[in-house]
């Protein structure tokens, strides 16, 4: 098999497992991620549980592009499009109001954090999904982030539905994103720079 039929099997696998409810983990343009459909309550909710997470704390959820972006968003501010036009690094932007997410996705006030990946593997597997999916770093609350899969917890490793093999990594950075929340009056708040 050649390399873009691998990355077409991977992508249908995991595009099915997530369409059944299950949680994986895969590399993200940043870190590796634990995943779900971000739009099915359950497979959310075991996210929160995998995570040892707050219910409280919101999520981040990746999408394919900007047509998708306009689904899950109430509008969004013309400085976010300019934002992401110009954005040389990967960038998570926080949209004043979330929609169509599953509860627990969008924060208390019902904001949500969007990053469009530049990574092959998430870009294809959103398409191929045709929902948003949650990205949240793949380790527990209070523990350290993973840059690599070698730095993955075997345990949680064990605990998900499917786990992407590691070459797929290379198109990562190994470095969290930026997160900036922008408002509908094109207003800027950097969170993380």
């Amino acid at each position: 098999m050649g390399e873009n039929q691998d990355l077409i099997a991977l992508t249908r696998t995991a595009s099915e497992v997530l369409r059944s409810g299950g949680t994986i983990l895969y590399p993200t343009d940043t870190v590796w991620g634990l995943g779900c459909d971000a739009c099915n309550a359950s497979a959310v909710e075991k996210v929160t549980i995998l995570k040892n997470r707050p219910a409280v704390k919101n999520y981040i959820i990746l999408v394919s592009d900007l047509y998708m972006l306009s689904r899950y968003v109430e509008q969004i501010p013309s400085i976010a499009e300019e934002i992401l036009s110009v954005a040389d690094k990967p960038i998570t932007i926080i949209y004043p109001a979330g929609m169509n997410l599953a509860p627990g996705v969008t924060g208390p006030d019902g904001s949500v954090a969007i990053r469009i990946p530049d990574h092959p593997f998430c870009r294809a597997l959103i398409k191929m999904l045709k929902r948003p999916v949650l990205s949240t770093s793949a380790n527990s609350s209070g523990t350290k982030t993973p840059e690599k899969f070698s730095q993955i917890d075997k345990a949680l490793m064990n605990r998900v539905d499917w786990t992407a093999p590691s070459f797929l990594e290379n198109n990562s950075t190994g470095q969290p994103s930026s997160i900036i929340r922008v408002g509908l009056k094109n207003e800027i708040e950097i969170i993380r720079p």
